[in-house]
């Protein structure tokens, strides 16, 4: 093995050993359903923010979306880390962060379907809001495996399956010790490793162009007039294709908003000034990471890129682990990690929320009408494992049959467009607006979700600019925000009992009004 390879394999020994380590430690967290789901409410804002950041950036970020982007746009692919940041972190939190702690507290709510069900009294909601969540996070969970075959192949030269079977085996043992505090403390973890894997990455990279204005300057000089006719149209401000661009940047940013597995983390957290704290620090960790990770794809077209023999088309999983294969072992074993980081912090988040959602809203008091918490701390741990198993057999089919690549790829990508376009006016409006009506919660749930599934399947009847998932996801959630509140007007009232007794809790008298202050 070179030394590249056993560099990387002595960092992966101790990286899986400190993760196996914190979900042992923290199974005395883990007790009862509260504590495995939500680490007890009582989580603080360094752990949250890096929870919150490490779920929303994965391995499709660092390998896929940096280099097909960074291809597409050049250095401007750099506005959608920045868009990350202030709409997907700062905004987030701002608008969602404390009325979410504070509703779905009061209402004893544990994920995103149950606060549907409780928050419009409706048991048929909260049973379609998690059949929502369940179709559409498997492939989304399936999708972190992605690039990583690539990635270990220079690193190892060790086959992806054993690749995706150790991940996954692993990631299982510290989730199902440990919980949500297990994920939430590796998720700290690895966000350091993120953040110093990236800034490292960066820097080495340019450096092997003769730094950053010799990078930009050999930019200026990439034409490809199957793109663009326009002389250094892929180191402007804005790219080659702005009205693309913004797609991206809504999709990528506001979907955060209407994810279960992201809207999650602020059912944690402890108190007001620790939500505070953790705006600031995950909008930091957003720059570092998302921005770091597109602004490195930005200058993808300095480096060979793998064309498909059979299309003719640029192979986008191939950009990134190309940029790295010259670097030094040791940054090959710090990106190694950093890859696997993003990867496991996310999977980690994606099965809990996963079968949480399963158990708590799909199964108890449906299926099985009684459920003890010790039953239901296991069927939540068996799900875990159910749900790791069936992303990992995806991940694996998709690499040996390459008949499936395209249709799953696809099917990957309809994945957030279809949950954010379902979830997200529904959630905001719940929190903000008394009028919302179970009638309009099911026009956006049929709506997000169905229009991504006739994206998929039946692509061209569509305009053009909406035949890309991307651009269709992010008209899914912007016409969910308009699509509510009309439906909202045109349905009969919601019980006003039911919504002043929702509402109440923001009322609650603390040293000032509790929508003003968790404390």
């Amino acid at each position: 093995m070179e030394l590249k390879g056993i560099l990387s394999l002595i960092f992966l020994v101790v990286f899986f050993g400190v993760m196996i380590g914190v979900g042992i430690y923290c199974r005395r967290h883990a007790t009862d359903v509260n504590g495995f789901v939500l680490g007890g409410r009582s989580v603080g804002p360094w752990l949250t923010a890096f929870a919150y950041g490490t779920s929303y950036f994965s391995a499709v970020i660092f390998i896929g979306y940096a280099g097909q982007f960074g291809w597409k746009y050049g250095i401007a692919s750099t506005w959608i880390g920045i868009g990350n940041a202030l709409i997907g972190s700062l905004l987030a939190w701002v608008i969602l962060g404390r009325r979410t702690r504070i509703m779905t507290q009061h209402l004893n709510s544990a994920t995103m379907p149950d606060f549907f069900g409780k928050r419009f009294s409706s048991k048929a909601l909260k049973i379609g809001a998690s059949i929502i969540t369940f179709i559409f996070l498997i492939p989304y969970t399936a999708s972190l495996y992605n690039g990583l075959s690539r990635l270990f192949n220079m690193a190892f030269g060790i086959d992806y399956v054993w690749c995706i079977v150790i991940m996954s085996i692993l990631t299982g043992i510290y989730v199902i010790a440990g919980g949500y505090m297990a994920t939430a403390i590796n998720d700290f973890i690895q966000g350091l490793i993120m953040i110093v894997g990236i800034v490292a990455v960066i820097w080495a990279v340019l450096a092997s162009q003769g730094g950053f204005m010799e990078a930009l300057n050999g930019l200026a000089n990439v034409t490809d007039e199957t793109v663009t006719t326009t002389p250094g149209a892929f180191n402007s401000f804005f790219g080659p294709d702005p009205l693309n661009l913004l797609g991206v940047v809504i999709l990528t940013s506001l979907g955060t908003w209407g994810l279960p597995q992201m809207v999650q983390k602020f059912y944690a957290i402890k108190s007001e000034k620790h939500i505070r704290k953790g705006t600031i620090i995950s909008t930091a960790f957003a720059f570092i990471v998302a921005g770091g990770c597109y602004f490195l794809g930005g200058f993808g077209r300095l480096f060979d890129a793998e064309i498909n023999p059979d299309t003719g088309a640029v192979v986008f999983d191939s950009i990134i682990p190309n940029m790295l294969s010259n670097l030094s072992p040791i940054l090959i074993a710090i990106v190694v990690i950093l890859v696997l980081s993003a990867s496991m912090s996310t999977l980690s988040s994606l099965v809990i929320a996963s079968s949480s959602t399963l158990t708590i809203d799909l199964l108890k008091g449906n299926i099985i009408k009684k459920m003890s918490q010790k039953k239901e701390l296991l069927i939540i741990r068996i799900f875990i494992v159910v749900f790791i198993a069936i992303a990992a057999f995806i991940a694996i089919y998709q690499y040996n049959s390459k008949g499936a690549i395209q249709f799953i790829a696809q099917l990957m990508g309809v994945s957030w467009g279809a949950l954010a376009g379902a979830f997200l006016a529904p959630f905001l409006y719940g929190l903000y607006w008394k009028k919302t009506t179970k009638a309009a919660c099911w026009a956006s749930f049929i709506f997000g979700a169905g229009i991504m599934l006739l994206n998929l399947f039946c692509n061209s009847m569509f305009p053009v600019i909406l035949q890309s998932p991307i651009n269709c996801g992010a008209f899914a959630m912007l016409a969910g925000l308009i699509i509510v509140p009309l439906v909202s007007l045109i349905t009969p009232k919601p019980d006003k009992k039911l919504v002043d007794e929702s509402f109440a809790c923001y009322e609650k008298k603390v040293p000032a009004a509790q929508k003003n202050s968790l404390d």
